[in-house]
């Protein structure tokens, strides 16, 4: 009443329904996952092992012929309908992501980014909400969930792996997300092969998720696409990460 609290932003009602959109086909997708998963396993136990070639008609007529024992054949069986409706209805979802995203400037911008889809460009803004009450980039970071948990004592600090407080789609998106950025933009795909020389593979991702977050939060923030953003910069090649003091 006397104006002593900082207002506390709430998305509306329109963007709230927009992530449960997002939330909704990524836990489809997360069961179709599962099911593959249950269905590769199945094919294994009788030594078929194809990989991805499993999903081509090829591999789906293989293990649709399968001979297996009673329960585990209806469980096949069961496993495969459950796919082909997860599949459709996950295109569907797509489908209106891809709608939803049309007429948003802040979806424009970050689609010009290399590796960064209409899910993860839409999921980024209804997320995060105005850029500008993030103070700086590390502010972003640490609500996002990406930041290193942090034990110091006795004067020494020794960092972790990352917090994961923050919302867990919008990680799992940047790190796919990230790992597509890190094929085909040039400066992120050297950083990725340096850290996973030094460290593991998993560690190079979320790094390169991290950096990746950094610079759409920059690009939201000085409203500017990739482009812009990397002649502003001065050099394809250069760290964009670093257009800013507070930057990390």
């Amino acid at each position: 009443m006397n104006d002593r609290f900082p207002e506390v932003w709430a998305p509306s009602s329109s963007e709230n329904d927009l992530r449960q959109l997002l939330w909704h086909r990524q836990k489809l997708v997360w069961i179709k996952v599962s099911v593959k998963n249950q269905l590769h396993g199945l094919a294994m136990s009788q030594g078929v092992c194809r990989r991805s070639k499993l999903w081509n008609a090829e591999g789906r007529k293989q293990l649709a012929n399968l001979t297996l024992d009673p329960w585990a054949g209806r469980r096949r069986d069961e496993l495969l309908r459950m796919l082909d409706q997860l599949e459709e209805s996950i295109e569907q979802l797509s489908a209106a992501v891809e709608e939803a995203g049309q007429d948003r400037e802040d979806v424009r911008l970050l689609l010009t980014h290399p590796g960064v889809g209409r899910i993860v460009a839409l999921a980024f803004s209804l997320m995060i909400g105005p850029v500008d009450r993030f103070p700086s980039s590390k502010h972003l970071v640490s609500y996002l969930g990406l930041n290193p948990r942090e034990h110091s004592s006795g004067g020494r600090q020794k960092f972790g792996g990352i917090s994961k407080q923050g919302n867990r789609l919008m990680r799992t998106l940047l790190v796919e997300a990230a790992q597509t950025a890190a094929r085909v933009e040039p400066n992120l795909r050297r950083h990725y092969r340096h850290l996973r020389f030094r460290k593991a593979s998993a560690v190079a991702k979320v790094a390169i998720a991290r950096k990746l977050a950094v610079r759409l939060y920059w690009m939201l923030r000085s409203k500017t696409d990739y482009a812009e953003l990397v002649r502003m910069q001065g050099s394809p090649g250069a760290n964009l990460v670093d257009l800013h003091p507070s930057i990390s």
